[in-house]
């Protein structure tokens, strides 16, 4: 005969499984994050393959952003109506499947399908992972550890995917760095299956806000739409900005709308409580900082240093050695002592910094003695911001809303990542075209100073990006003892509170 499990029975049971369900999770979210970024190094050998254009590549990287950043809201509403587990399920099957149909695509059309597939998946996966991490660290300190970790993981993804795009690319073929998802998949399943716990719904069950669901998510296929669009036409085309603009008006009736909706997608409480809002922009500005360090790095060591994709993707190694690091410490040393207001800012402080060290790179530099330092600096700023703008992210949030306030998250750093791909790239093409120009007629030299010139114009206004950051977080985020803190009791209690339904394996 079946009965409802104890309280002390409850909160064993979790005790005992939740470091392996950190494993589950972590798979998970390295396999989103890295999957932006594996596929970029297989682009050539795809197009050779496939027969695509020049002008369609991009429509490989822009298929998953699109269908990723567009439904992350949603994806978020859903695993808080039809439960976590089944939600990361359900996006684990379904991320595997559409990789392998990636893998095998036959033609250029059905790479862009399977593309979309594994956005609109992983925009299931990415808010229900941080979700389930959420609600199953309850106690303080072990809540740190394990945002350190994530944090690390959100951070050090696209890092990991050069490399790994590197490996599979140069040693199998460009259909790997798809496949490789389905053995991750595969082993995440059974990790959940095994490990993450069934969270049995007490209460009325809420109903989905389909107007706030269209108006939002109209709203993001926009944005990210319209700063990728900017990349490859260019801030004049008139397709850019009539997206932005409509994406502009229909964020607003969004919000006008979850003002008057009985169940809102996105109760603005979520978003406009100070220390959670601030932790929002400053994902948001860790995600565009984080794509002059990826893009501008990766293309200057294998142009004008002359790196092997391989060579490139270990050359990341110490900044990923040095992220973890630096997310451990100060996710289980200094956060719970200094709190976010303190950290972040300093997060953003060392971003400056590498950035700054960045703009000084030019053709006679070398690796270890110009480019590692800086790359060093980079991985501290990125294990400083991240872990702890996460964990203050979805701190308190009440745990029916703990998924679309999760998915907040990864839509700061989805439209951040795309904002900061178009205004930078932007950018260091203007100062490309007006180098060569100045420096007629264009010979080789020329061409690779125009690149170095350019580069260094993206890292001079990623490095504003990060001191408007530090600036902006040092004012928003609350004072210690003004608001809650990330290791008091109230804190704890919240946690506690939110875990209440029923737990079964």
């Amino acid at each position: 005969m079946s009965s409802t499990p104890t309280p002390g029975a409850t909160v064993a049971s979790v005790s005992s499984r939740r470091w392996l369900t950190l494993v589950a999770v972590g798979l998970a979210q390295l396999m989103v994050v890295l999957d932006a970024t594996v596929v970029n190094i297989a682009l050539p050998s795809a197009q050779g393959e496939l027969h695509f254009s020049d002008g369609d590549r991009q429509w490989v990287v822009t298929a998953y952003s699109l269908a990723f950043g567009s439904l992350l809201l949603l994806g978020g509403r859903v695993s808080d109506l039809i439960g976590r587990k089944r939600t990361f399920l359900i996006g684990l099957v379904g991320f595997a499947l559409a990789s392998a149909l990636g893998g095998a695509a036959p033609t250029f059309e059905v790479l862009i399908a399977a593309r979309a597939l594994q956005g609109a998946f992983a925009a299931l996966l990415a808010p229900t992972a941080l979700a389930v991490l959420t609600t199953t660290f309850t106690v303080p300190k072990e809540r740190a550890r394990a945002f350190g970790v994530f944090g690390a993981i959100a951070g050090a993804g696209g890092a990991v995917g050069l490399l790994l795009g590197g490996v599979l690319t140069e040693q199998l073929d460009w259909r790997w760095n798809l496949y490789i998802n389905v053995f991750i998949a595969a082993v995440a399943v059974v990790g959940t299956l095994m490990f993450v716990p069934n969270v049995l719904r007490t209460g009325p069950r809420p109903r989905l806000d389909v107007p706030g669901t269209i108006l939002i998510s109209g709203a993001l296929f926009g944005i990210v739409y319209g700063f990728s669009n900017a990349v490859t036409e260019g801030w004049d085309s008139p397709l850019t900005w009539g997206v932005l603009v409509a994406a502009g008006i229909l964020l607003i009736a969004f919000v006008v709308w979850q003002t008057q909706a009985k169940h809102p997608l996105l109760p603005l409480s979520v978003v406009l409580d100070r220390n959670r809002g601030a932790a929002f922009i400053a994902v948001m500005i860790a995600g565009a900082g984080m794509f002059g360090i990826f893009l501008f790095v990766t293309y200057y060591m294998q142009t004008s240093l002359g790196f092997s994709p391989i060579q490139t993707g270990l050359a990341f190694l110490p900044m990923i050695g040095m992220l973890v690091l630096a997310a451990q410490i100060s996710t289980n040393f200094l956060l719970p002592r200094l709190g976010p207001k303190i950290m972040v800012p300093f997060g953003m402080a060392f971003g400056v910094v590498g950035m700054l060290l960045l703009t000084r790179l030019d053709l006679d530099s070398s690796y270890a003695a110009n480019v590692l330092p800086a790359l060093m600096v980079l991985g501290l700023t990125m294990g400083t911001i991240m872990p702890a703008a996460m964990q203050t992210a979805t701190l308190g949030v009440d745990r029916q809303f703990a998924g679309v306030s999760s998915a907040m998250v990864n839509t700061s750093q989805q439209v951040g990542g795309s904002v900061g791909t178009a205004l930078l790239n932007t950018i260091a093409a203007t100062v490309a075209t007006d180098y060569v120009a100045n420096h007629l007629p264009p010979s080789d030299l020329v061409v690779a100073q125009a690149a170095v010139t350019s580069y260094a114009a993206a890292y001079w206004w990623d490095a504003a990006i990060f001191a408007g950051g530090a600036v902006i977080t040092a004012l928003l985020f609350r004072r210690r003892g003004q608001g809650v803190s990330l290791t008091s009791g109230h804190a704890a209690a919240d946690s506690v509170k939110d875990a209440e339904p029923v737990v079964v394996h």
